[in-house]
């Protein structure tokens, strides 16, 4: 992103500037949880910036698959998005109604899918409404717009790679979940799902990085510090994972943030590993 704005972080003032740039587009990729108690669709419907078409995460996903929002197919995810007149040449900027639950998820699916000019607005639809700037409730027009989608398997892994990393110990496993859920004293959200963490993993709450005032996220310097004093070691890789897959990638945009880019992401976490431990050991190896 241009005028000095980090590549992947954009603030509300940059984009209150940019809002009528022919290159730029918005995305509103809200999402929550059902004991939120909030409708994404009917939220968007009523108020949203200007211009933003609605990410829906639990449709442009893998159907067929029995784990939530899992990655779409390159062929479905560049249909979708062409139809929402995202495409190659746009600047993407993306938000959520949360300030950052679900914005850094679909973030984390453009640059998976080689569209690397993706940013998320810092503070997202709260800090923006509560500046005073404009909203509208019309549905946007988009006009159709060629997308190039270009899986890049190396930001992904699944839960053999997992397994396998148990073992070695070749990448740190970040978890992004509630201290709570991470040592399995509270429940999951998902009812099915046991508690607990993957083996050998780190725990650092999202909200850990982010601002309780207004959900942006801490400057670089104290970012490290969390990160430092969660054990983690930014010379070494590392992969991120949560419940299933959303959160997680706030920890990936606040290490690229630090300056480490190359993270993947555990597009099953929990949802997965959690309905695997009857067939896994402490080891990651399968045990039947």
């Amino acid at each position: 992103m241009a005028d000095s704005e980090p590549d992947c972080l954009v603030s509300t003032e940059w984009l209150a500037a940019h809002l009528a740039a022919p290159d730029v587009r918005l995305v509103d990729a809200s999402w929550y949880l059902p004991q939120m108690g909030r409708d994404a669709n009917m939220e968007y419907a009523q108020a949203h910036i200007p211009g933003a078409v609605f990410f829906d995460i639990d449709e442009i996903c893998d159907i067929d698959s029995h784990l939530p929002h899992m990655l779409p197919s390159p062929e479905k995810f560049s249909s979708r998005v062409r139809r929402m007149g995202l495409g190659d040449g746009n600047r993407i900027v993306i938000y959520d109604g949360s300030g950052c639950l679900s914005a850094a998820r679909v973030w984390w699916m453009f640059r998976v899918f080689g569209h690397p000019d993706v940013a998320v607005l810092d503070g997202g639809f709260p800090k923006w409404r509560n500046e005073g700037r404009l909203t509208e409730d019309l549905p946007p027009h988009p006009r159709e717009r060629h997308f190039t989608a270009r899986l890049n398997n190396l930001m992904v892994r699944d839960l053999s790679q997992i397994r396998a990393n148990v073992v070695s110990n070749r990448e740190q496993i970040i978890d992004a979940r509630s201290a709570g859920r991470f040592a399995g004293t509270e429940l999951e959200p998902r009812p099915e799902l046991t508690g607990g963490n993957i083996p050998g993993s780190i725990n650092i709450p999202f909200t850990d990085l982010l601002n309780a005032e207004d959900g942006t996220f801490l400057p670089e310097d104290k970012m490290r510090r969390v990160l430092s004093a969660a054990g983690v070691d930014l010379k070494r890789p590392m992969v991120t994972t949560c419940g299933s897959g959303v959160t997680a990638a706030i920890i990936s945009l606040a290490l690229y943030l630090v300056g480490c880019p190359n993270t993947a992401l555990y597009d099953g976490s929990w949802s997965e590993w959690g309905n695997e431990l009857d067939k896994i050991d402490q080891t990651g190896r399968e045990t039947g």
